[in-house]
């Protein structure tokens, strides 16, 4: 069985992130999900609208999502790939380069991002409402 392993915050879920998760898990035979736990995303002045619980729920009921577990700290990503016996590790290619050091521990992709999209733009779009 082939693990693929993702990170992120999955704040106001859209279609940039169905696509990226689909195409993480069409990688692999499982996908696992470290989730941005609500103190993580302090500590990196980064805020959601919806909190790590809700955030949960909701990629729990995605079906490319076989599990979802709280990501804490930037340092935890080899021992979790490790822990999950992760062969890819997956991240949108706005993040190209910066996890190249996982090289070691298994294979690293950079999907391209669903273009039209952010979450970003829409916060920002609703700060106008």
């Amino acid at each position: 069985m082939r693990t693929v392993i993702t990170y992120g915050t999955f704040d106001i879920l859209h279609v940039g992130h169905i696509n990226l998760l689909k195409r993480a898990r069409a990688l692999g035979d499982r996908l696992v999900v470290g989730l941005s736990s609500d103190e993580f995303n302090q500590g990196k002045h980064k805020s959601s609208l919806l909190n790590f619980e809700n955030r949960r729920v909701v990629l729990e009921s995605i079906r490319y999502v076989d599990e979802v577990f709280a990501e804490n700290t930037w340092e935890q990503k080899a021992e979790d790939i490790r822990k999950y016996q992760a062969g890819i590790f997956v991240m949108g290619d706005d993040w190209a380069g910066k996890f190249d050091f996982l090289m070691d521990l298994c294979k690293v992709v950079y999907l391209p991002r669903t273009s039209e999209i952010s979450t970003t733009e829409i916060k920002q779009s609703l700060g106008n409402v």
